[in-house]
């Protein structure tokens, strides 16, 4: 028993050496703070953010033993203030790139653990492979210049399994570390949250200090105003829901701006939210540096119970479905499914494709043809006994078909920023079914909404559900002064 229990202790003694080797020998790619970025996890109890030639590096402690060090890549923008102001906002709402870092670390972690776990078998299997005797004749001959190569060919095997990841990698030389509050001196005051940050030391020039000066301040300008606007959501008037009852929070419209989220939330939190619709448009063009955003709203509402979304027109291509999918969000493959509190959901994906501009291009099928499609599929499920009580769409106007028809209880979409509804559609056979259209959560005027505060009023909807019906709708705006808007509880009467 004690040789047993001794060869255990031996086993994970060095599972747990070859695994540490490994992981800190490992690297991941992922889409962070609009870069393509590299991971690497190591023991220092830091996380090292290395910007490139341009902006200096920061570090700050990670809150435990595990540190990781980040080298940003590519991104899409040459102009520095604007990946400055980016920055910005996305460290006013980090909670959704901390969840990229920390899946990453998760994943190398895991994966050294298992390979570790494994490696560390190879001795003991070889031991009993050989036994005994056969091992009493190779420890004779280990003086011999044989028995020495043999055993730094094991060796150099070992090592070459175990960390080849790590090979070529230089130690940093030595760096100078200053506060940041050091750095930008006492001109701009310093949020608290802020105050642990370092930052490299040889970033002396005044366009540097004045671009983080000015990221600083934009920084504490969003924090500030987000971050009140999500404890005065706490305060708000609105209607809670009674047993039997489901809220879902509507969002739409986002594009980019990642300090509403925790507003959205806290809103939600407040009305008793459980689910989660998003109407589409969480970012401008739909390319990988915007990744941030959905990791954003993703991790903004992770623990709700269901959480639905649809692709708008300037969610160009498949990357924000995918991305948005791998998140645990349920996007449509032209299928009634199970929607919110028992109800039947049906949404369709955005045909149109929206740049930063005005322009707009419509591809594969068009806006009417999807639309008659959408149409043909509610009424057939309606037909079916599968009553659609939610049809999800980034526009509400490719809805239309499916309310004259009487074929869905409520039709929700986003698109042109201005809220609307909802408003009673009665169909031929004189049922009654509702449309809405969601404002922009993000308030967003033009393709981006990044900054320091709302360019115009956000909205944020909350609909109720009860039996598998939608019954109720309020909406709530949160203008640019940081003033709420709570509208009256319409209920949905059919």
């Amino acid at each position: 028993m004690l040789k047993v229990l001794g060869g255990v202790g031996a086993w994970a003694l060095l599972a747990a050496v070859v695994a540490s080797t490994i992981f800190v020998g490992s690297e991941r790619t992922v889409d962070l703070a609009s870069h393509e970025a590299t991971v690497s996890p190591d023991f220092s109890g830091d996380v090292v953010l290395r910007s490139g030639p341009i902006l200096p590096d920061l570090r700050a402690p990670s809150g435990s033993r595990v540190g990781v060090e980040i080298e940003l890549g590519k991104t899409d923008t040459t102009s520095l203030q604007e990946l400055t102001a980016r920055y910005a906002a996305i460290a006013s709402q980090p909670e959704g790139q901390i969840a990229v870092v920390s899946r990453a670390v998760r994943t190398m972690a895991v994966a050294a653990a298992v390979q570790g776990a494994a490696l560390a078998v190879l001795p003991f299997l070889v031991w009993v492979a050989v036994g005994r005797e056969r091992r009493r004749v190779l420890l004779t001959r280990l003086p011999s210049v044989g028995g020495v190569a043999t055993g730094l060919l094991v060796v150099l095997l070992v090592v070459a399994l175990a960390a080849p990841v790590g090979w070529g990698r230089q130690d940093p030389a030595a760096q100078e570390w200053s506060t940041l509050g050091e750095f930008i001196g006492d001109e701009i005051p310093l949020p608290a949250q802020a105050r642990d940050v370092e930052i490299m030391g040889d970033a002396t020039t005044e366009e540097t200090r004045r671009l983080i000066s000015s990221a600083v301040s934009s920084y504490d300008q969003g924090l500030e105003f987000y971050t009140k606007a999500a404890e005065d959501a706490a305060g708000l008037e609105l209607r809670e829901p009674e047993d039997g009852e489901t809220v879902a929070v509507l969002v739409s419209d986002r594009h980019l701006n990642v300090g509403m989220d925790k507003v959205a939330r806290a809103i939600g939190d407040r009305a008793g939210a459980t689910v989660a619709f998003d109407a589409g448009d969480d970012t401008s063009t739909g390319e990988r540096w915007e990744a941030f955003s959905l990791d954003s709203v993703s991790a903004a509402f992770e623990d709700y119970d269901g959480r639905w979304a649809v692709a708008g027109n300037h969610d160009n291509g498949t990357f924000v479905r995918s991305h948005m999918e791998d998140l645990g969000w349920t996007y449509f493959d032209g299928e009634v499914i199970e929607g919110p509190g028992g109800s039947r959901i049906l949404g369709v994906d955005d045909p149109r494709a929206s740049g930063l501009g005005n322009w707009r291009d419509e591809t594969g099928l068009s806006f009417s043809e999807v639309s008659d499609r959408v149409t043909e599929t509610a009424c057939a499920a309606d037909e079916a006994d599968d009553r659609v009580a939610t049809l999800l769409l980034h526009d509400a106007n490719m809805g239309r078909g499916a309310l004259a028809e009487g074929c869905v209880d409520l039709v929700i979409g986003g698109h042109v920023h201005v809220q609307s509804g909802p408003t009673p559609v009665t169909a031929e056979d004189g049922r009654i079914g509702y449309r809405y259209t969601a404002g922009t959560t993000g308030g967003a005027a033009y393709a981006i909404a990044i900054g320091s505060k709302l360019r115009r009023a956000a909205s944020v909807a909350l609909i109720t559900y009860r039996e598998g019906r939608p019954v109720g709708i309020q909406s709530v705006t949160l203008q640019t002064n940081g003033r709420y808007d709570v509208d009256e509880y319409v209920e949905l009467l059919y």
